[in-house]
């Protein structure tokens, strides 16, 4: 079973990173230049595809799913009315009944046997955390369009890695963000980089997660009870190393464990700090604290607060952003307006609170009684699925690309990189390590089981 969610630098100035700044702004070249974006403006192509086979815009993907259950049941759905030539779970009850809805299609336990057929245009992965980069990375080397569930990846390393392979092999990609495409999302991308509320200095995020649906700060399980008849487990654990199954591992509660999960930050963050990064261009050297119960070498702690200070981002300002996990809540003051699950803005001339699946608030509501938002600019989106299917086809733009997504996870895991050291890290993205702390890059990567390696 691949149950995943239950719910819901320095930039550098090329062209390749225009192409990030465009595509996920869904933006023409005509108006990214008359911006005045912070990259530079050399000259660019968008890239073509360089897929299985040439299709038209009528024509239907043939599409293996990886992870039918829980997520990814969802994910099939958002892409059934194409070709669903392949199914893949560990957990035989899911994949019988996702069968039965796609009779034609070949089944599978192990991902690796379906990225062996070779009708496939893309697929879509649904797994655990730690099978993200194992799939994709098999994926884009055969050239295969890829959505992947967020966050991207299980590892910093993983996902510079990524990122990569897909400049190099021109794949349509789309990272599970589905709230990229939000109304609401768009709106507070609008009013943030149109200066609403003028610089903003200060970002402050929350979530009630850990807690809710798994919890964290656990040991090691004990005992040895027996797998369950239905369940896979040596492809369940996949690259992970070898270990009795537990139900305290499956199905939803790998999240909360090393070996398995990025934790609450790499679950909720990747929803809610994705407006920041993608608004306020977050990127470049940055400084990471994180502090929480005493670091356990097995599984994410029972609450965590992280720190990310970014530097000036050509005419944006240096910005802090703050991220509070399971019960630690921020001062008082900025506590009675940050929605749970949500985000407060803090600008020179005001703030904007935006909970998850909603709409931004400009505070205090009575300096913007007048306001007047700006005009739309970022474009209405089909859905986040169709919008890469869309690409897959055409090579038209995707919101949450891994040129976008891989940059992005790999900030956001660097939270936890600095829990597990006890110490503010300084990380640059051009040399892609820690430079203040060696030992913090042990944390950069991991090592993979035999037969499962990237």
């Amino acid at each position: 079973m691949w149950p995943t969610k239950l719910s819901l630098d320095e930039i550098p100035t090329t062209p390749f990173w225009e192409a990030v700044f465009m595509m996920n702004c869904n933006i023409s070249r005509r108006r990214f230049v008359k911006s005045g974006s912070v990259f530079g403006l050399g000259a660019f192509n968008l890239p073509l595809l360089k897929s299985s086979r040439v299709m038209g815009s009528n024509d239907r993907l043939n599409i293996g799913v990886i992870g039918v259950g829980g997520r990814g049941a969802g994910d099939l759905a958002g892409v059934a009315h194409e070709n669903i030539v392949a199914l893949c779970d560990v957990d035989d009850d899911r994949l019988s009944g996702a069968a039965s809805r796609h009779a034609s299609a070949k089944k599978y336990t192990d991902y690796r046997k379906l990225l062996e057929q070779k009708d496939l245009d893309a697929v879509v992965i649904a797994t655990p955390d730690h099978h993200h980069a194992p799939a994709t990375v098999r994926a884009i080397r055969r050239n295969l369009h890829v959505y992947c569930e967020k966050p991207l990846t299980h590892t910093v390393q993983e996902a510079r890695l990524i990122a990569k392979l897909a400049s190099e092999h021109k794949v349509a990609t789309q990272m599970g963000t589905q709230n990229h495409e939000h109304p609401g999302y768009l709106r507070l991308v609008e009013l943030l980089q149109s200066g609403a509320i003028g610089p903003v200095r200060q970002v402050h995020i929350i979530t009630d997660r850990p807690g809710t649906f798994w919890t964290q700060g656990m040991e090691k399980p004990t005992g040895t009870p027996p797998v369950p008849e239905k369940l896979h487990w040596n492809e369940w654990l996949g690259p992970a190393g070898d270990r009795p199954y537990s139900p305290e591992y499956v199905p939803f509660r790998w999240r909360g464990w090393w070996d398995f999960g990025c934790g609450a930050i790499g679950d909720m963050a990747i929803h809610l700090m994705d407006p920041s990064f993608w608004a306020l261009k977050l990127g470049g050297p940055v400084k990471v604290t994180s502090k929480g119960p005493a670091p356990s070498l097995v599984s994410g702690p029972k609450w965590m607060e992280t720190k990310f200070e970014f530097g000036p981002r050509g005419e944006l300002p240096a910005v802090d952003v703050y991220w509070y996990e399971g019960l630690t809540k921020p001062s008082p003051e900025i506590h009675k307006e940050l929605p749970m699950n949500g985000s407060l803005f803090i600008g020179d001339k005001g703030r904007i609170a935006i909970q998850h699946d909603s709409y931004p608030k400009l505070l205090p509501e009575a300096d913007f009684k007048d306001f007047k938002p700006p005009a739309p600019f970022l474009q209405a989106s089909p859905g986040h699925h169709q919008q890469w299917i869309n690409a897959c086809k055409t090579g038209s733009a995707t919101g949450s690309s891994f040129h976008y997504a891989a940059p992005f996870t790999e900030t956001v895991l660097l939270g936890n990189v600095a829990y597990r050291v006890g110490q503010t890290i300084q990380f640059d993205p051009a040399r892609g390590k820690v430079t203040n702390l060696e030992s913090a890059n042990q944390f950069l990567s991991k090592s993979y089981r035999k037969g499962w390696e990237i």
